[in-house]
């Protein structure tokens, strides 16, 4: 019971901060507006660890890829002292436990990548019905149109309303479904 609650807090706390890393990755990704309160928000908190991860991993095509790293690193530390708390131990064959847990980090990296894209589309689709001049939405349509624009080349509105957020969420639930669950599936069977 106590590690069960253990590694719940342990679950929470990491993937908290792996959601403000890689929410920070993505909204320099989608070339967002920074300087907002969510993007001052997301600074604020994770600088601490970015600052000097840029000193050990170089930014690439106008990226930050110390972010992602961390984000990842953060999961797969996460994932790690989830399962040692469940009493997990490495056994003979550490190294393929350790690629399998650094695999199994990826996709957790990815699957909140595709959440974090599902709760952008969605909130600025109903953003955009009920409250299109929020504040918010500068930010929420630059994180939702490079998605949105795959699809719009494709199916042209229908009585003036754009489909496009619609399959936006399908293709990501079908992403999570087929290919993300198979490989999780997978790499916990080594684990």
């Amino acid at each position: 019971m106590i590690a069960g609650a253990l590694a719940f807090l342990i679950d929470t706390a990491f993937g908290l901060f792996t959601f403000a890393l890689l929410l920070r990755f993505y909204l320099q990704w989608a070339r967002a507006p920074h300087r907002n309160p969510v993007s001052d928000f997301l600074h604020a908190l994770t600088d601490f660890a970015v600052r000097p991860a840029r000193r050990l991993i170089p930014g690439l095509w106008g990226l930050d890829f110390s972010t992602l790293s961390l984000a990842w690193f953060a999961q797969f530390i996460a994932s790690w002292l989830v399962l040692a708390v469940r009493g997990w131990e490495l056994g003979p064959q550490v190294g393929l436990a350790l690629a399998a847990l650094a695999l199994f980090a990826v996709l957790k990296v990815v699957k909140l990548l595709v959440y974090i894209v599902m709760g952008a589309v969605l909130i600025q689709a109903v953003l955009s019905w009920v409250a299109p001049y929020s504040p918010v939405m500068p930010l929420l349509s630059s994180m939702a149109r490079p998605w949105l624009r795959l699809f719009q080349r494709f199916i042209p509105p229908v009585g003036n309303v754009d489909l496009s957020p619609l399959f936006v969420l399908v293709a990501c639930q079908l992403v999570l479904m087929v290919p993300l669950a198979v490989l999780e599936r997978t790499v916990l069977r080594l684990l």
